[in-house]
């Protein structure tokens, strides 16, 4: 298939799309909830923590949060002129729908979802391209917000941008009110992400429930050390008919704030749980791998690991997950997936293992955004596989 490389002025493509934008939105524009949720917006996990922490190195002021999404928002990234979006030249940058089967040849979105995604060294030609389609859309208001909204998730599940992802789901909010209320919680995380937990709260403090796939808010409140907040959330998410949802979620958030008595009780409910959503019986083999990696951390002391390399697996997403952790003169050197099923992990695969050599074990390690799942297996499986070596 042909491919179409873009080779116009790299700072051009940019201020281009921003000025479309601006014709489209005012940035001050006010986010309000509207009456329908988009069918097309999809809600991810945010991270998670072993125990509450700083959202960001620093905790900064509404005002100083309020700039950095400005500045980020209007400039471009500074790996920009490096980036030369490749695609094929049959792609339809409309978000026309294609009938028949999967063909990223064709549709943008399944591009984004089987090209761009899957493969970490075309992240960034991802948001690149999508600056792209701003402009090829600036004259239909719905395809211009889908585009921002789809911008903000590359820059947020891909790229940890915080700042430029916030700037753009504010830009979709305003171009189409629908995208309002269905980008409030990922707005959240993004304020959260940047140091202001106020702004975070203020965003999603009127939710009457989570209606999220994986527990999204709940762990989000308990990331934020409202524990008591999250677990009312997770037992409102079990009466609507989705214990396993609501129980894994509060099992999570438990464990981000080391109470690990109580986590195992929610994870246990789980597994005892006679219905819930169709993801019911992964996430009682999550649940199961949580608290056997619980149960493996009992006790375990760095120290008393024996040199040498373990390997252990624990349930992911798509399937088992292997980790291979190597220890020496009491420390974690290096803990490498060497075996996984994933397809949409993100920077998960890179970025945990690194987060639990960084802290050497699994507390305070962030679950990547978007591949909680995939992040939380690494974490087990490395637990599980440390055990593995105590004396």
């Amino acid at each position: 298939m042909p491919t179409c490389v873009c080779r116009t002025g790299a700072r051009a493509v940019l201020a281009i799309a921003l000025l479309s934008v601006a014709a489209q939105a005012l940035m001050s524009a006010p986010v309000t909830a509207p009456a329908t949720r988009p069918p097309a917006v999809s809600r991810t996990a945010p991270p998670a923590r072993t125990t509450p922490a700083t959202p960001a190195s620093r905790v900064r002021t509404r005002a100083e949060v309020e700039a950095l999404i400005q500045q980020a928002g209007t400039t471009p990234p500074d790996w920009w002129d490096s980036v030369t979006p490749r695609y094929p030249t049959t792609l339809d940058l409309t978000w026309k729908e294609v009938q028949g089967p999967w063909n990223p040849d064709l549709n943008l979105g399944q591009f984004i979802w089987s090209i761009i995604n899957e493969n970490p060294g075309r992240w960034r030609e991802g948001a690149k391209l999508l600056h792209q389609v701003l402009t090829v859309n600036k004259e239909t208001p719905a395809k211009l917000a889908q585009t921002m909204d789809a911008l903000a998730r590359v820059y947020h599940n891909l790229l940890a941008d915080w700042a430029r992802a916030a700037f753009w789901w504010r830009k979709a909010a305003a171009t189409d009110r629908r995208y309002a209320d269905a980008a409030a919680l990922d707005l959240a995380h993004c304020y959260w992400k940047l140091g202001s937990k106020d702004m975070a709260v203020a965003a999603i403090r009127d939710y009457p429930g989570d209606d999220t796939r994986h527990g999204a808010l709940i762990k989000l409140w308990g990331e934020m050390g409202d524990l008591d907040k999250a677990l009312a959330l997770a037992e409102m998410k079990a009466r609507a008919g989705y214990p396993d949802i609501g129980y894994l979620a509060a099992g999570d958030a438990c464990r981000m704030a080391g109470r690990y008595k109580q986590a195992v009780e929610y994870y246990q409910k789980v597994i005892d749980a006679n219905k819930g959503w169709h993801d019911v019986m992964q996430n009682r083999a999550r649940a199961e791998a949580s608290i056997q990696a619980i149960r493996a951390a009992e006790g375990l002391d760095l120290a008393r690991v024996r040199d040498g390399t373990y390997t252990a697996a624990s349930i992911a997403y798509a399937g088992p997950l292997e980790v291979a952790v190597e220890v020496k003169g009491g420390r974690i050197l290096s803990v490498k997936v060497t075996r996984h099923e994933e397809k949409q992990y993100y920077t998960a695969l890179a970025d945990t293992p690194a987060q639990i050599v960084a802290r050497q074990g699994i507390k305070g390690v962030d679950a990547v955004t978007s591949a909680t799942i995939t992040s939380e297996a690494i974490m087990n499986a490395t637990v599980k596989a440390l055990a593995q070596g105590m004396k």
